[in-house]
């Protein structure tokens, strides 16, 4: 097996131990990334289900269609 001389073993040496730490940054980049989007789905599905009780919440103060003018008489009729 051909070994490297000293100055290009340290540079190879040196060189692998950047990646790692690199490597390492990234991984933890990614799992912070990652957190960061699992929470955010958590607001959107928290808001998606608040937009559907205020739209229920609408839909039920709206009158409906099926009343007639009888039904607006007030009371002393």
């Amino acid at each position: 097996m051909n070994e490297l001389p000293d100055s290009l073993s340290a540079w190879a040496q040196a060189r692998l131990v950047e990646l790692e730490a690199k490597l390492a940054f990234a991984e933890d980049l990614l799992d912070t990334l990652n957190q960061a989007v699992v929470r955010q789905q958590a607001q959107i599905d928290s808001l998606q289900a608040q937009l559907r009780l205020l739209h229920r919440q609408l839909q039920d103060m709206r009158p409906d269609d099926a009343r007639t003018l009888r039904d607006e008489l007030p009371p002393h009729y």
